[in-house]
């Protein structure tokens, strides 16, 4: 939520042209400020000694400065380089002062999984006859069992690069330029770089956020900033409220598709300088932490990279219906009525949600005693819960001091709240004056689960929404008087306009527990407060939490889910929640929505109605506007409602399918959401795409994302595309390429791709509702008569997803045709647990057909098999009236006619 109505309605649309033409200005004259500065910013670092440990997997190299430059600091003297393989798909470079402990995020905050790899690595002293005399040798370190490997080189400055050993790519490249000291290591106790060429001609870019971007697709000659702030996702290219260094390059050649990925783990703010030809790290402090991810495919790169940083936490399945929010909902009457309003419209709504209205004087763990008094909202929670409906409240960190406000009076005597100068920082948001929980005090984190304990046993919430996190601070205090922490000597483009650090936030010269300093740890402070909330909720309930969280960090996908954040009811803010949501799916955040119809403005009917046919599809669906805005739940138009039925109808029938990919991106990091190179990462036409999605592995959405726009030209992959809501109407491709396909106001177009098998359940008004209907499975078979796909079963809340032991059984489908017969069977993981409810398959559908069907024959089925063929050229094949118990194997033949 951002702090005035002002600053989101007004000045959000000329902030947007102020700040590109700050970032202009202000790049300008930083660049000025260097090149009339008769001195470099630095001369880098040669190679003084070079060693393999007994292990055989690491690599160390002593490194020497050059020389000194005062610019930004003095150069620390000493480095450290080591070079690791810690999995056969992981080399890790970490470069730190030799001499002296520098801030690192600590192992306890964010465990980074190891393992031990056999002794296999090869160290070889290489000659180079393109070096010269004095600087003819390079290392060349490897393991025999990892495509990756890194040679570092002895030049002045020296430099290293990671290569693919298959295809000899180079991946990343430090080689310095010797008239370019932008190229070279800089390494100042505040200001760090490191500078990596890329082939600009090949290397498509993916993450680095989080921003706003017009294009998922990095686009070149950008600076991305990462600081942490409380600014609206309204705003375009600037740092917002989770800082991800890590990123994915697909390559177009050698060998079409291969990617991998590349993370700097570390938590200080800093500047990446995106040309295209060249990547740059600035950043003012902390170490360079360096994590080469060898892929080949996408997704193997998020597999990795999630085996490192955290699989994405599971969501309870009730989560994945449809969420309705608004600031400014006034009293318990009015969100009872907006209850009463889907019910009414019989759209379907899972969870209610407020915001900091419910608040007494908006402090946390409070109920205004007027407005959302306690005994009415217990009969509003036991309502909705009876109704199998679901109820989400906000909180801030922010704790408001008052001398009668029981929630303070435990933080200040367990003494748990970020100091400066040695007392409680003093900041103002929604309460006024507040005091900040500091999550990094294992007091603290007590303190922060026990007020949601005693909240929690007065009213049984079913899960919790972090805002304000940033840490958002409604002041900007001034900075201590020659502070280089608070006005460090590098400025990073804050806000796009080179702002203070402390603008609008805890300043840097704050004090955790342990004497850490928010300087260091100001990016962790959401992903912190998640991680405990994460904890404090499994402990109060024993079942699964659902937590949304608007800041995050590297690995916070491992504890919450996220939203795009205040972004406003325009076109454009439409367009770019694709970019956002496959961004944040890329982070390791895959439970991910933007605010459907708009936060921030008023909406249309025509945006809502669009929005909603897009939203439906995002794997967190929530409706979410402010208080100085028209409502816009979806029953307030009748056609954006006949639209909601029709989308939230396809989208509750898709359940199973959603919740099964949820257990892919637990067990394995893979998107939810997903851009079309994951599937088609041969198809260079799809690298940018960003207009159109997949969910999962085959299932593309479409939608339309311009006002009036009755048609949309929709790029298909190749292969056959079957229409969703009809499945007789299909797109066949030979090659990638676009097809214009109506698109009339009430409509959005779903494709499910051949060789895809789908279990879906019936349409219902809530998600508790949906789990007891019949399932159907739909076998969109190839040309070879091939397909597959499977279902995630078990209660939907259990802690832990697919734990060994665990009550829950993953049924696999398959298909392949054999002597003229098609072969549709399944397959049961874990079948020795036996789940309490007898889900049956009550219906198949076969699309894709390319002959008739003369005999079915099914085994393992005491049941009768009804038919209906579509004699049209689609191929359609419906079985109905089964009754297949899901969890027991069978195996159904079709004798298709000669």
């Amino acid at each position: 939520m951002n702090i005035h109505r002002t600053d989101k309605s007004i000045k959000s649309c000329t902030f947007i042209v102020l700040s590109n033409f700050l970032l202009s200005f202000t790049l300008l004259v930083q660049l000025l400020a260097l090149t009339t500065n008769s001195e470099p910013i630095g001369y880098g670092y040669i190679v003084r000694s070079v060693g393999v440990d007994s292990s055989g997997r690491t690599l160390t190299a002593s490194l020497q400065l050059i020389k000194g430059s005062s610019v930004y600091g003095p150069d620390i003297q000493n480095l450290s380089l080591t070079a690791c393989f810690e999995t056969k798909d992981r080399l890790r470079v970490r470069i730190t002062d030799a001499d002296h402990e520098r801030w690192e995020v600590p192992q306890e905050f964010i465990p980074r999984e190891t393992h031990s790899s056999p002794r296999s690595s090869l160290l070889e002293k290489r000659s180079s006859t393109s070096l010269p005399s004095s600087e003819d040798t390079h290392y060349f370190h490897t393991s025999t069992i990892s495509d990756l490997s890194f040679t570092l080189y002895n030049t002045t400055p020296f430099g290293f690069t990671i290569t693919r050993r298959s295809s000899g790519d180079v991946l990343f490249d430090t080689s310095p330029k010797n008239d370019s000291p932008d190229t070279f290591l800089i390494f100042k106790d505040q200001y760090l770089q490191l500078s990596s060429s890329l082939p600009a001609n090949r290397s498509s870019i993916y993450g680095l956020g989080e921003h706003t971007k017009r294009t998922f697709k990095l686009e070149h000659n950008q600076t991305l900033t990462l600081w942490n702030a409380d600014i609206g996702s309204v705003n375009v290219d600037v740092n917002l409220y989770g800082s991800h260094p890590f990123y994915m390059d697909v390559r177009s050649h050698p060998g079409v598709g291969t990617s991998h990925g590349v993370l700097l783990f570390n938590s200080n703010g800093m500047d990446i300088v995106y040309t295209g030809d060249r990547i740059t790290y600035k950043v003012i402090g902390g170490v360079i932490d360096l994590y080469f991810f060898a892929g080949p495919a996408p997704e193997l790169v998020m597999e990795q990279y999630t085996e490192l940083i955290g699989r994405p936490a599971p969501m309870p399945y009730w989560s994945f219906g449809f969420h309705q929010c608004r600031y400014g909902y006034k009293d318990i009457s009015e969100v009872r009525n907006v209850v009463a309003g889907y019910a009414k419209a019989q759209i379907p709504l899972e969870v209610m949600w407020t915001d900091i209205d419910y608040m007494d004087g908006n402090k946390d763990f409070t109920l205004d005693p007027v407005n959302f008094p306690l005994d009415q909202m217990k009969k509003l929670v036991d309502t909705l819960h009876h109704n199998g409906q679901r109820f989400v409240l906000i909180l801030d960190p922010g704790i408001s001091i008052n001398s009668s406000y029981e929630t303070y009076k435990r933080g200040m005597q367990a003494d748990v709240f970020i100091k400066r100068d040695g007392v409680p920082y003093l900041g103002e948001v929604w309460p006024g004056k507040v005091y900040f929980p500091d999550f990094i005090n294992p007091r603290g984190r007590v303190f922060w689960s026990n007020e949601i304990k005693i909240f929690h046993d007065l009213l049984p919430i079913d899960g919790l929404w972090l805002d304000m996190n940033e840490l958002s601070n409604f002041i900007s205090s001034p900075p201590t008087p020659f502070s280089t922490l608070d006005n460090p000597p590098y400025k990073i483009n804050n806000s796009g306009s080179l702002r203070p650090i402390n603008e609008k936030t805890v300043p840097a010269t704050s004090v955790h527990f342990g004497n850490a300093l928010e300087y260091n740890v100001h990016n962790l402070y959401g992903f912190l407060e998640a991680k405990t909330t994460n904890a404090a909720l499994i402990d109060i309930t024993g079942k699964r939490p659902f937590i949304l969280s608007r800041s995050t960090f590297v690995g916070a996908g491992k504890y919450t889910a996220h939203w795009t954040g205040d972004n406003a009811a325009t076109w454009d803010d439409l367009a770019y929640s694709i970019p956002g949501i496959l961004s944040s799916g890329i982070f390791g955040m895959p439970m991910v929505g933007a605010d459907i119809c708009g936060f921030a403005r008023n909406t249309t009917e025509e945006l809502c109605r669009r929005w909603i046919q897009l939203g439906a599809f995002y794997p967190f669906a929530r409706d979410h506007t402010e208080k100085f805005s028209i409502h816009q739940e979806l029953y307030i138009w009748d056609s954006v409602a006949a639209t909601a039925k029709k989308v939230l109808g396809l989208r509750y029938r898709l359940l199973p399918y959603f919740y099964t990919l949820m257990f892919e991106a637990h067990t394995k990091g893979i998107p939810i959401a997903r851009p079309l190179f994951f599937s088609f990462p041969e198809d260079t036409n799809a690298y940018t795409i960003d207009s159109q999605f997949l969910i999962g592995k085959g299932l593309m959405i479409s939608p339309v994302l311009t006002s009036g726009a009755v048609s949309v030209d929709a790029y298909f992959p190749s292969g056959t595309w079957f229409n969703m809501f009809n499945y007789s109407n299909y797109v066949n491709m030979k090659s990638g390429g676009y097809i214009s396909l109506d698109a009339p106001p009430d409509h959005i177009n779903v494709h499910l791709q051949e060789g895809n098998i789908v279990a879906m359940q019936g349409e219902a008004m809530t998600t508790r509702a949906a789990r007891e209907t019949p399932f159907e499975l739909l076998v969109a078979i190839n040309n070879r008569g091939n397909s597959s796909g499977e279902v995630f079963l078990d209660d939907g809340e259990d802690v832990e997803m697919g734990r060994e032991g665990g009550k829950w059984n993953l049924v696999k489908f398959h298909t392949d045709v054999v002597n003229n017969k098609l072969y549709l069977r399944s397959k049961i993981v874990n079948e020795e647990f036996a789940l309490s409810k007898n889900w049956t398959i009550h219906k198949i559908t076969f699309l894709g057909l390319k002959k008739g069907v003369s005999k079915i024959s099914a085994y393992n089925l005491a049941t009768k098999i009804g038919t209906k063929i579509d004699r049209s050229a689609s191929g359609v094949l419906e079985m109905t009236g089964l009754s297949v118990l899901i969890r027991k194997e069978f195996s159904i033949e079709l004798t298709l006619a000669k």
